[in-house]
């Protein structure tokens, strides 16, 4: 694995026209941002964090998270280290007593314990260049609906430029349809505004890969 790149969870959306949710995660030194399909759950248990809501009972990530606590062992980071037949890999990184433990894992559970735990979400470089998207930072409308789960203070993402890179490539033709899919996006159910810092299945022709 070569160089890893720090992101931040910018936003989990919905795509109306399949109502299947993406998480939306966002280079901190540069436009460039890497959208990945997740399940439902998922995206709930995303989002009630970046909101900073709680169940009333212990949800999955956080029963977790809890019997870590209890164990004396705390995540370090999270590593989304592979794309490979179109699947998103991604590595738990656990330490105890100055020891690490790596363990596989999904990157949508991986990002729910991350939000969870406040640490770092890495990306190797290799999944940023075959996957990651970049947008025109001069867009001035904002693809943000009201109590959409979003970071404050996002860059636009209307009808800019947004720009799919693969490879040194850059796909023009495809600017239409990825502007398309970003306008379709709406709010997910039952999230508001807020913030925060596993193996997945086929990619949508023109739009981000998805995580199971």
């Amino acid at each position: 694995m070569g160089r890893l790149v720090e992101m931040l969870v910018e936003s989990v959306r919905v795509h109306m026209l399949s109502n299947r949710h993406v998480v939306i995660l966002k280079d901190t030194e540069r436009e460039r941002y890497l959208p990945i399909w997740i399940g439902p759950w998922e995206a709930s248990a995303i989002a009630m964090k970046l909101q900073g809501l709680s169940a009333e009972r212990p949800l999955t990530h956080d029963l977790f998270v809890a019997a870590l606590d209890q164990l004396g062992v705390r995540i370090d980071r999270v590593v989304i280290s592979e794309l490979a037949e179109e699947t998103y890999h991604a590595r738990l990184i656990l330490e105890r007593d100055g020891e690490e433990f790596e363990l596989d894992a999904r990157p949508s559970d991986s990002v729910a314990l991350a939000v969870r735990s406040a640490v770092r979400i890495l990306v190797a470089e290799e999944v940023l260049e075959q996957a990651a998207l970049g947008v025109d930072p001069g867009g001035d409308e904002s693809a943000t609906e009201a109590g959409e789960a979003t970071r404050p203070g996002r860059p636009t993402m209307g009808p800019g430029v947004p720009l799919e890179t693969l490879s040194d490539d850059v796909v023009d033709e495809r600017l239409d349809m990825f502007r398309d899919f970003v306008n379709s996006l709406d709010i997910d159910p039952g999230s508001s505004s807020g913030g925060a810092g596993g193996s997945s299945g086929p990619r949508d022709p023109g739009g981000p890969r998805r995580s199971g």
